[in-house]
């Protein structure tokens, strides 16, 4: 439900998204802009809901993170330390720097993270780009998701994972010229791209053309 001066929604209308998580988009359809907040999920006990990562790669924000167990139970490893998460657990990671992840206890577990840097105005991370244009995506509107890039492209230029999605979302689009133009630069840029191109399907279109990036053993 919304109003003049609210919005509404309830998590279990959230639309999801299958991966090694399931992925339920927060702030793009609430239209949040001051602070980055989604959730993520996972069916099984066993299943991974938080990847481990930190926050100062390509995609990530450099953000301080506030993680809040809301269903099921989580198991969190931070800084190489094990945390028990029943449901009303927060687990708040200050520095980008720290490795942190989760797993589920039980299923149908969920984490809801909410992050944004200390003492700088919000600014979407590169992959909270790509889940804003991950609807789009999905339902094959790719002239759609590629301007949602764009834009995410002049808030983060010469970053290699938005311009690497760009490039997928292009491909996609026909835009050939313009994709793989984007892919060389991404993979100048990271020389993991070449492994991620490798097997990416949705650069198909543009993957017999010169200058393709190649993995050095392939």
């Amino acid at each position: 439900m919304n109003g003049p001066g609210y919005r509404t929604a309830h998590l279990d209308d959230l639309e999801r998204f299958d991966g090694e998580a399931v992925t339920i988009p927060v702030r793009a359809p609430l239209g949040i802009g001051s602070f980055g907040i989604n959730a993520y999920a996972a069916r099984e006990a066993g299943g991974q809901v938080i990847e481990e990562h930190d926050e100062l790669g390509a995609g990530a924000g450099h953000h301080e993170e506030l993680y809040l167990v809301l269903t099921g139970h989580a198991r969190f490893i931070v800084d190489g330390d094990e945390l028990d998460g029943p449901p009303g657990t927060f687990v708040f990671v200050p520095d980008p720097v720290t490795r942190r992840a989760a797993t589920a206890a039980e299923p149908d577990t969920t984490v809801l993270v909410v992050g944004g840097t200390r003492g700088e105005a919000f600014m979407a991370s590169p992959w909270d780009s790509w889940l804003e244009a991950l609807p789009l995506y999905t339902a094959k509107d790719y002239d759609g998701a590629t301007a949602i890039m764009a834009r995410a492209l002049e808030r983060h230029p010469d970053n290699p994972n938005v311009l690497y999605n760009l490039a997928c979302f292009e491909a996609l689009a026909g835009r050939r010229v313009d994709a793989l133009a984007h892919l060389i630069r991404s993979a100048e840029l990271d020389p993991q791209v070449a492994g991620w191109a490798s097997g990416d399907s949705d650069l198909d279109s543009i993957r017999e053309e010169d200058g393709f990036p190649t993995r050095p053993d392939v």
